[in-house]
């Protein structure tokens, strides 16, 4: 496992706090009182507080184990096509084909339309906010668990990226506590683009809260439109342990890689497993800005023995991975609030690995490539059953 520098995690009023060895802090000044489910003091923006950051950050091991367990994850959006009762009837109608990715909008892009926070929590202090179910089985222990949020700075407006290292996170039931990266952040600008992507470690957090829907608010991304368009979202992966599962590998690795000239795979691998032949698994990614009309995105898995097997499912096309969806294999499907089946610019998918595992495998290397989206990549991970 790389090692990690820690959680911050605040409850009640926002004070002052230890520095971590990526942060610089100060006292941080409160905002008023919100009266929502989520009621507690959030801390307004600090001009002193910063993360180190770095424009490209390759990908290396984030977690890995052997143990009877698997992997799970809850991911949304943060911003959608503007819907309101102030939009043109013909935008409107836009606006919720793309969301239901049905008619004309089965196609669309974040470029299309003027792009706003979803905003789901009724607490007046959050701009923007979004929940996902985290599907941790009953008797099961968390035993790791890692929040990355993301998006673009740069759309009809131009958020600062002192505040992409920090965000609100509510467990089920619970109230806003404040999140910092505990890792150098991706950001980048290029091509009318202000790209970032954060994370942190919210094992304790998770283990103490269990599943359910999670909520988090305040992702760093800016709203309106442009010829780049506005994206943005959070994925929570959690691995947990139950000793009445099947054995199996499970690994994160993260990074910040933008699909452009020059740099178009990412490739990740854990050598000299022990897949047996016919096992189970999984592999799942989270990528930015990824468009549904746009092909020649594929996710492969290379086993050792024979061929690349391309990733798919009736969600994700073979030749177009990067999609705009949040899914998984089964049903029913992770909750979500709100539930858009086109996410206009975030993907956070699970691909069923049987067919890719069929023979076995004494390696597991998962590759991302994009040919012509102009997108970029932030997480991949893998879970597959194994022997001792």
């Amino acid at each position: 496992m790389r090692n990690s520098l820690g959680l911050v995690l605040r409850r009640g009023t926002v004070s002052a706090f230890t520095a971590l060895s990526v942060l610089s802090a100060v006292p941080a000044p409160v905002a008023a009182s919100p009266t929502g489910p989520f009621a507690q003091p959030v801390a307004a923006p600090d001009t002193a507080w910063v993360a180190d950051e770095a424009e490209n950050i390759p990908f290396t091991r984030r977690f890995h184990a052997v143990q009877h367990g698997d992997l799970v994850r809850a991911a949304n959006s943060s911003l959608s096509c503007r819907a309101t009762v102030d939009t043109p009837a013909k935008a409107a109608t836009a606006c919720a084909d793309a969301r239901a990715g049905q008619r004309g909008g089965a196609r669309a892009a974040n470029h299309d339309f003027d792009m706003f926070y979803v905003d789901v929590d009724d607490d007046p202090n959050t701009y923007n906010s979004s929940q996902a179910e985290l599907k941790v089985p009953d008797g099961a222990d968390v035993t790791y668990a890692r929040l990355y949020w993301g998006g673009n700075l740069l759309v009809g407006e131009q958020k600062p990226p002192r505040d992409n290292g920090r965000v609100l996170i509510a467990e089920p039931g619970g109230r806003y506590k404040e999140v910092l990266a505990d890792t150098v952040v991706g950001h980048r600008v290029a091509r009318g683009v202000d790209a970032f992507q954060a994370s942190a470690d919210v094992t304790e957090l998770v283990r103490s809260s269990g599943p359910g829907m999670w909520t988090v608010a305040q992702v760093n991304v800016a709203m309106g439109r442009s010829a780049a368009g506005g994206w943005g979202g959070w994925t929570l992966v959690a691995a947990y342990e139950k000793a009445s599962e099947p054995l199996r590998q499970l690994a994160v690795w993260d990074g910040f890689a933008a699909f452009e000239p020059g740099h178009r795979d990412v490739s990740v691998a854990l050598d000299g497993v022990r897949i047996p032949a016919g096992a189970a698994g999984r592999a799942g990614l989270v990528a930015y800005n990824g468009d549904r009309g746009t092909t020649g995105d594929s996710l492969t898995v290379s086993t050792g023995k024979g061929a690349a097997t391309a990733l798919s499912d009736p969600r994700n096309p073979a030749g177009n991975v990067l999609n705009s969806t949040i899914g998984e294999p089964g049903t029913p499907q992770a909750g979500r609030r709100p539930a858009y089946a086109h996410t206009l610019g975030y993907d956070s998918d699970v691909f069923p690995l049987d067919r890719a595992l069929k023979s076995g495998a004494g390696r597991l290397e998962l590759r991302l490539s994009v040919r012509q989206d102009a997108a970029w990549a932030g997480v991949l991970f893998a879970a597959a059953d194994t022997r001792p």
